[in-house]
Formats: structure tokens, C-alpha cells, sequence
């Protein structure tokens, strides 16, 4: 048997970030060979990490990446169960490099993205590793990427809880930023009119027309009052049409001049994912019998 030395604990724990006492008992069982006491974490890890597979990941963090010629960006959302554990620099650093792997290698869609491989490990067994290490459940929801002939432009709200991804035919990096803090702010459904789905603005005509009908208005001038009412709604959802949020004077066309917009995308936290309601006070308690 071979005798297991701080040093040896202390540099598994530094290469596989489990626990002292999992990595001084991983040693003890694979006879102080490094390699298979890796093996032995790995193992008990994603054990671990299926027993979480059923809770409800919400929190977590939106990344973003834009390479250093900002013609291709990404834009992912990575999620945990607690804020904490969002805030942690494995968990971070983990988000950080699935986003610049993106970019690098365009994956077809979200499994070939877990299929792939980062320094040699595939990207699934990367976040079934950080639900180990991390003790929450950590799941890689969904990504988007631009590669444009113009810019791509990022902006990140609130530390990850909103993140947006813009591609233009041109501008600069502040006009970049001031395009995606807009959609980050006002939350646009589209580019423009053409832009707004069909079943969407009915859906919105019908609203209108109950609501002029309700006022008393005669049913002869309800249309006219209703076509008034939808120019008002394309201004609130059309990103060129909005008011700029930094000059009230403007708006987003208005800034934007000879610069389109081609397309964005905005990821809000969590967005659809149905929040587990905890009782703490219960949970307290069952802690304590």
C-alpha cells in the first residue's frame, strides 16, 4: 500500500477540484496512482452529478465572446441552481470558454457543441465535471453566433442576466455598444415591421379593437383608431423605431444612419424555465431532524 503524502492530496485536489477528502480517499483506493484516482473523481462525479439531474437550474450566468476583430461573436447561456454558485470563478471560467469555443468552431446546434472538445475533453463531460466539483446541478442551455462582413457587437447587463449579441453592416465599437445596451433595455421583437410575426400583431389588432369597442367608441371610426393604436405598438417593439435610451430626441434609426442592423439576439436568464418555489423555513427543518 502505498502511502498517501499531503502533497499528493493537495495536487489532485488542484488538478480535479473535488473535495480534500475525496481526493485522499481516491488515492487510498487506486494505491496512490494519480491517474486512475482521477479516473476514480471522475467516476463518483458524474454519479454525483446524476443524482442532481432533476433539479431545476435557473440562475447562472449569459456570456459573451467577440474575437479581437469583431467580426464573430457568441452569445451562451450557462445555467446553475443559485447565484452563488453563478459567481464562482470555476463556474465562470467554465461559461467563458464554451462561449470563445463558439466562436472558434461553429457547432451545427447545442448537442454538437456538447459532442465537441475543449483541450481534449468533450464539453458535456466539462459541465457534468463542474456539477461535481461545484455541488449544483450545471447545465449549458442554449447559444447563438454572428459572423458578420460589418460588426459584431456585445453587451453583457447585470453581471449575466441579460445578454445581447448584435450584428451590423459597420459603425464602431460604441455605436456597437449603444445598438446592444438598446435591445438589452427595451427588448425589441424585431428589426423592423417586416420583422413582427403575422399571428403576433393580429393578436394585437384584436386587443386594440376590444379595447376602443370597450371605451364606447362607434364600431365606424374603431379601425381608424386601431391602425393609430398599432403605429404606437411598432415603435415600442421595432428596434429602429424605438426612442434611443440615451438621447430621448432620437431614435435607434435616427443613431444608426447609414449602419443596419442584420440581426440580434437577447438572452434573459432564465427566461421560461419554471422557478422552483423552495420553503426555506421547511427546509430548515427537515436539515435539522
Amino acid at each position: 500500500m502505498a502511502k498517501i503524502s499531503a502533497a499528493m492530496v493537495k495536487d489532485l485536489r488542484e488538478k480535479t477540484g473535488a473535495g480534500m477528502m475525496d481526493c485522499k480517499k481516491a488515492l487510498v483506493a487506486t494505491d496512490g496512482d494519480v491517474a486512475k484516482a482521477i479516473d476514480y473523481l471522475r467516476e463518483k462525479g458524474i454519479a454525483k452529478a446524476e443524482k442532481k439531474a432533476s433539479r431545476v437550474a435557473a440562475e447562472g450566468a449569459v456570456v459573451a465572446y467577440v474575437s479581437e476583430d469583431a467580426k464573430v461573436g457568441a452569445l451562451v447561456e450557462v445555467n446553475c441552481e443559485t447565484d452563488f454558485a453563478a459567481s464562482n470563478e470555476q463556474f465562470r471560467t467554465l461559461a467563458n470558454s464554451i462561449a470563445k469555443h463558439v466562436v472558434d468552431t461553429n457547432p451545427a446546434d447545442l448537442d454538437a457543441l456538447n459532442d465537441s472538445e475543449i483541450n481534449g475533453e468533450k464539453v458535456s463531460a466539462m459541465v457534468t465535471g463542474a456539477t461535481a466539483t461545484i455541488g449544483e446541478k450545471i447545465s449549458l442551455r442554449r447559444f447563438v453566433r454572428y459572423e458578420s462582413a460589418g460588426r459584431v457587437a456585445s453587451y453583457i447587463h447585470m453581471g449575466g442576466k441579460i445578454g445581447v449579441l448584435v450584428d451590423l453592416t459597420g459603425g464602431d465599437e460604441e455605436l456597437g455598444k449603444d445598438v446592444a445596451m438598446q435591445i438589452a433595455a427595451a427588448n425589441p421583437v424585431a428589426i423592423d415591421r417586416s420583422g413582427v410575426a403575422a399571428e403576433q400583431l393580429e393578436h394585437e389588432k384584436e386587443v386594440l379593437r376590444a379595447q376602443a369597442l370597450e371605451e364606447g367608441k362607434p364600431e365606424k371610426i374603431v379601425e381608424k383608431m386601431v391602425i393609430g393604436r398599432i403605429n404606437k405598438f411598432y415603435k415600442e417593439v421595432c428596434l429602429n423605431e424605438q426612442i434611443f435610451i440615451k438621447d430621448s430626441d432620437k431614435t435607434v434609426k435616427d443613431v444608426l444612419g447609414d449602419v443596419k442592423v442584420n440581426a440580434f439576439t437577447r438572452f434573459q436568464l432564465g427566461e421560461g424555465i419554471e422557478k422552483k418555489q423552495e420553503d426555506f423555513a421547511a427546509e430548515v427543518a427537515a436539515q435539522m431532524k
